[in-house]
């Protein structure tokens, strides 16, 4: 009968149901509430779906059981995921199996269950059941990690109550418009620094006639180093200089403990960390090893902070002078004591773990982008340069002047986004695709299958920033949740703590790069990714600066 099936075997009208990826219809399976494969073809357009969600094919909203799954073993999955790879090509993996399942699924891998929707419909009904405390799956290894070492835990994995209020106070260091004033100076500066470098390079070993010199590099290691240097002055309020021809071991040292902690995380998910504790598994004695690296960096830095900061107030005293420079985020978190010292180093620490691969990859991709697609390129520097003609030296009016620099990360986040999903535990019964989803379950709208989705967005393998512009042809279809399409940085109270620093970040080099080379690159073919616990290049693109 009809209620037996799941959903995609279900014909109705409409464009086909296997172009929500941007692909030709194509025949599929997916599994009954029983666990019978069925073959179907998946069709079904905008319209329908909704119908369906709303209504009910047969007059009914189906059952959770119902909804089509991967499997109901999870140790069998996860030995498919160890055997097949799929950690390292989770994005592909879930792009394929929303072709073949349709926009919602359920799997289970080891001990992590969850259900998997991309359209923004659907993500727009999970947000509005979030409750006043959002919850998004805790990282159990790193949960574990500050267990067993007794460390404090950050607002990243904290929830509840006690969340809310850590998070309250960080809110107006790091995301309130007075506090962005504050820190735009320190990245703009870091920026120009980084162009400074890059030129005297490009003038030293590049090609061509002196002052039109060109030259290709894997500008990645440089990325890492500008969004450390970058982090520590925003955070910490020092400079730690990166950019100088031989950078301290101590700060090589945190970017490979970051990378090895991040690689390390996926596998953990699935598995329970006390047990590899006891049994003293490899994967769990790198994993903590890393995060014992990234604490003990925090840690010096944080005590230099402190030192900073009580000889400067000693000296303001006893001059009676008012206090008034930018200290940090560090420096005014601890100058306004209203969290415990364990506290802010816990926030700290992952501010700074959180704060490196995170721009410096989707940098990557973004000059990557840009250097293929020569006539956005030049949109972009155009506005910027009007933009920055006008601003008189101030970072923020330039910014503001040039919403494409803006638009521009928007998309590269769309095409790449760091974070593959953004998690949520409704807190009430919610219905999605006419499927019944209890609260309480954790429910991950997919947003490297939703960024490449022509249900989503038209033409979605093109790079084009004017895309999110006001008034732009896309931004005229407005249909139901369409607000929730770019979800990089998360969403609402819960979304990522550290957004203004890093969207700020990006844009910025960005402009100063645009303002001083032409990008080009050697090759234009697509860049094959992996999954860390962020999305990467398989092989870092190589880009073309040619001084202007």
């Amino acid at each position: 009968t009809l209620s037996g099936l799941c959903m995609c075997v279900l014909r109705v009208q409409g464009t086909s149901g296997s172009r929500f990826l941007g692909v030709l219809p194509q025949k599929g399976f997916c599994m009954t509430a029983a666990g019978t494969v069925v073959h179907a073809n998946l069709e079904g357009g905008k319209g329908a779906l909704k119908a369906v969600r709303r209504g009910g094919v047969d007059g009914r909203v189906r059952g959770f059981e119902e909804i089509p799954h991967t499997g109901r073993n999870g140790w069998i999955n996860l030995l498919k995921f160890w055997r097949e790879n799929r950690f390292q090509q989770l994005h592909k993996h879930m792009e394929r199996t929303f072709n073949v399942l349709g926009p919602i699924y359920r799997e289970k891998v080891g001990t992590l269950s969850s259900v998997n929707i991309l359209l923004p419909s659907d993500i727009s009904e999970l947000f509005q059941s979030e409750g006043l405390h959002p919850r998004r799956m805790t990282l159990q290894p790193w949960a574990t990690h500050r267990e067993i070492r007794n460390h404090s835990k950050g607002v990243f994995l904290k929830n509840g109550e006690e969340w809310r209020s850590d998070r309250l106070q960080l809110n107006k260091e790091v995301m309130l418009s007075a506090s962005v004033r504050r820190f735009l100076p320190l990245l703009d500066e870091v920026s120009k620094d980084f162009c400074g470098m890059l030129q005297a390079r490009v003038e030293k070993e590049g090609r061509g006639e002196e002052g039109k010199r060109s030259l290709t590099i894997d500008p990645s290691p440089d990325l890492f180093r500008f969004a450390l240097e970058a982090s520590c002055h925003v955070i910490y309020g020092e400079r730690i200089g990166l950019f100088s021809s031989s950078p301290s071991l101590e700060s090589q040292k945190f970017i490979w403990a970051v990378e090895r902690m991040l690689t390390t995380t996926p596998p953990l998910l699935y598995l329970p960390p006390r047990l590899l504790l006891r049994i003293g598994a490899p994967l769990w004695t790198q994993h903590a090893t890393a995060w014992d690296h990234i604490f003990s960096h925090a840690q010096a830095r944080i005590q230099r902070a402190y030192q900073r900061l009580s000889s400067s107030q000693a000296r303001r005293s006893a001059t009676g002078a008012a206090g008034g420079q930018y200290t940090g985020v560090l420096g005014q978190l601890m100058e306004k004591g209203q969290l415990s010292l364990d506290l802010i180093k816990a926030n700290i620490t992952e501010l700074m773990a959180g704060g490196v691969d995170t721009t410096a990859v989707p940098l990557q991709f973004a000059l990557f982008e840009l250097g293929r697609n020569p006539e956005v390129q030049e949109r972009v520097r155009q506005q910027v340069r009007t933009s920055c003609s006008q601003a008189g030296g101030d970072p923020q009016k330039a910014l503001q002047g040039a919403p494409l620099l803006k638009a521009t990360i928007k998309e590269v986040l769309r095409l790449y986004p760091v974070g593959i999903t953004v998690q949520r535990y409704p807190v009430r019964d919610i219905v999605l695709q006419n499927y019944h989803i209890p609260a309480g379950t954790m429910v991950q709208a997919c947003l490297y299958p939703m960024g490449r989705s022509s249900q989503v967005f038209e033409d979605p393998l093109r790079f084009d920033p004017g895309r999110w512009a006001s008034g732009s042809k896309e931004d005229g279809r407005r249909g139901e949740g369409q607000g929730f399409r770019s979800l990089a940085f998360g969403f609402g109270a819960r979304q990522c703590v550290g957004r203004r620093i890093a969207e700020n970040e990006m844009q910025l080099l960005l402009m100063h790069i645009l303002l001083n080379f032409h990008l080009s690159v050697p090759s234009s073919e697509d860049i094959k990714t992996n999954l860390t616990l962020i999305l990467q290049p398989e092989t870092p693109p190589r880009i073309t600066f040619t001084k202007l």
